[in-house]
């Protein structure tokens, strides 16, 4: 039963991402597209090979496995990762607030009611999350740690 509620949330975002997301020039429909976890999601309307009469939905999922991805991105000493894990249901999720009109009112609405869990895994960086780490520095004979930025642009505003 959870499963088949699941497949239905999963289904009703595509639908209603569809309805939200731009036309790229080829037109395809961008889904999603998540930097955090390398994943772009497409699709386009084609006619059916079966019967040209008929349209369907192609979908186009698009993974770039980062090689040399650490377990803890923050963290440049940390292991490689060997394991990537992608839940359809999760890199689908649009947590961004969306104004929508109901009976003449303006409502703000989210596309998903699981937005509360910061925990998202990233496979590399989100180049618009500031990342820092903890490194020794030595000045004047003397080894001190200071915070440095691993990724400057996001962390210092121009």
């Amino acid at each position: 039963m959870k499963k088949h509620l699941l497949f239905g949330g999963v289904l009703a975002i595509f639908v209603q991402a569809v309805l939200v997301t731009a036309q790229d020039e080829d037109e395809r429909t961008v889904l999603v597209d998540n930097k955090c976890k390398c994943v772009r999601i497409t699709s386009r309307i084609i006619p059916s090979k079966e019967d040209p009469s008929q349209d369907i939905v192609e979908r186009n999922i698009r993974i770039i496995v980062p090689l040399n991805s650490r377990e803890n991105i923050s963290d440049p000493t940390s292991p490689l990762r060997t394991e990537f894990v992608y839940h359809l249901s999760d890199v689908c999720k649009k947590c961004d607030p969306v104004e929508v009109e109901l009976d003449n009112q303006v409502v703000t609405a989210s596309q998903s009611n699981l937005c509360n869990d910061d925990s998202e895994t990233c496979y590399t960086y989100d180049r618009n999350k500031c990342y820092t780490n903890t490194v020794p520095l030595t000045y004047g004979g003397a080894i001190k740690m200071v915070t440095t930025a691993l990724t400057p642009d996001s962390c210092y505003p121009d």
